[in-house]
């Protein structure tokens, strides 16, 4: 999950995942280089947060919690 701190759609993203126990590895955009330019290269160009990256390969942009939980259950994270 690419993320800044002062975000508030990152700490909802957070506490989302936090909720149901899944790991994730987390890249702060904002002392990270790389993975700034990969959030600009999957936002056409814009620093969207939080942009998360499933195993599958599927990516959400700054999704609500209905939407973060929807993709996880798709994935098969969530029961």
């Amino acid at each position: 999950m690419y993320t800044t701190r002062w975000c508030g759609d990152c700490r909802s993203a957070r506490r989302v995942l936090a909720e149901h126990g899944i790991a994730y590895t987390e890249i702060n955009i904002d002392h990270d280089a790389e993975g700034r330019e990969i959030v600009k290269r999957i936002n056409r160009g814009n620093r969207s947060v939080p942009t998360i990256v499933f195993p599958s390969g599927a990516v959400l942009v700054e999704p609500s919690p209905p939407e973060l939980e929807a993709r996880l259950r798709e994935e098969g994270l969530l029961g």
